[in-house]
């Protein structure tokens, strides 16, 4: 009985954490997100890019940016983007890119959005490189996965999705997804748990349901060949996908771990010990203070980690 109402009081804090959070003055909130974000600047993504490859990591870089109100916006992140590419190609980078459709305009003008992104994958793809488009919550769905099926078809070396185990209907997506696969161009997912909040009509919810599904999805794409990027930070997956990865007897280089910078270092260390490949997922950007408020909402038991990092220094 003490162990549920704590339980409860603690989830009520963190939520009450979760909405205080946009309203505390930045340089507070900066002592929760400089663990989990490179800077506002390239400089300081370029920075922690050498950093990851220093330690045999590969990585991807985000510019942060989303959701947003106006096209003109989106004009100015893809040509911001279009700079990062320049910088991270010149610097010699071992890694890619991910972006969100939404900081492109998909829920303004689904044609303008893709005309940004277009444009984007174009220019990876002229210095052989790969762009992945990030999923968001569930109205963008079906229109993040038409957008990847038309860059696809053009770019089937440049381009792949993120598919998130909590949702019921994405193993179906996979298979709807398989005629845009060849043995010469797999397709290439980001596998991982899901972040949104949804409802329970459409979204897995318990935590061993999702681990169930996450783990099925991978079998099923080993199976049949697909490039996943098992992201994940939960030990037990990774340990599952270890087993699936011995018992298909996957190659190396036809999958890698995703983890985000700043997270599970030891976990992400021990993935790298063990002779995996491992690419981390680097934010960068002057919106680190709405992607961190964001992502709080979204995951209220990430407070402990905030009153941690005001308090202990260090």
């Amino acid at each position: 009985m003490f162990a549920l109402s704590f339980q409860n009081a603690t989830a009520m804090f963190n939520k009450l954490i979760s909405h205080l959070l946009p309203f505390m003055p930045k340089k507070l909130v900066w002592l929760f997100s400089k663990k989990y974000i490179a800077g506002e600047t390239i400089d300081d993504a370029i920075r922690v890019c050498h950093d990851m490859n220093g330690l045999g990591m590969m990585i991807t870089i985000d510019l942060l940016g989303e959701f947003i109100t106006r096209l003109d916006e989106a004009t100015a992140y893809k040509n911001k983007y279009l700079e990062i590419i320049d910088r991270v190609e010149a610097d010699k980078i071992n890694g890619n890119y991910s972006l969100k459709p939404t900081m492109f305009g998909l829920l303004l003008d689904e044609e303008v959005c893709y005309t940004n992104i277009r444009e984007i994958v174009a220019k990876a793809a002229s210095f052989n490189n790969f762009v992945r488009i990030d999923m968001e919550d569930s109205q963008c769905t079906d229109r993040e996965i038409k957008l990847f099926r038309r860059l696809k078809a053009e770019f089937p070396k440049n381009v792949g999705l993120v598919v998130q185990a909590y949702m019921k209907r994405t193993l179906q997506d996979i298979k709807n997804l398989e005629d845009l696969h060849s043995d010469g161009n797999p397709l290439n997912f980001r596998l991982c748990k899901g972040i949104y909040v949804e409802p329970e009509a459409i979204a897995y919810k318990k935590y061993g349901e999702i681990n169930d599904h996450f783990l099925k999805d991978l079998e099923y794409i080993f199976q049949q060949g697909i490039y996943p990027g098992i992201a994940t930070h939960d030990k037990v997956l990774v340990e599952g996908s270890y087993d699936l990865i011995s018992k298909y007897k996957v190659a190396k280089e036809n999958y890698e771990f995703q983890m985000l910078y700043g997270v599970t270092p030891e976990l992400r260390k021990s993935v790298l010990d063990a002779g995996h490949r491992l690419r981390v997922y680097v934010p960068f950007g002057k919106d680190w203070f709405g992607y961190s408020t964001r992502r709080l909402k979204e995951n209220p038991k990430m407070a402990s980690h905030i009153i941690k990092a005001i308090f202990v220094q260090g």
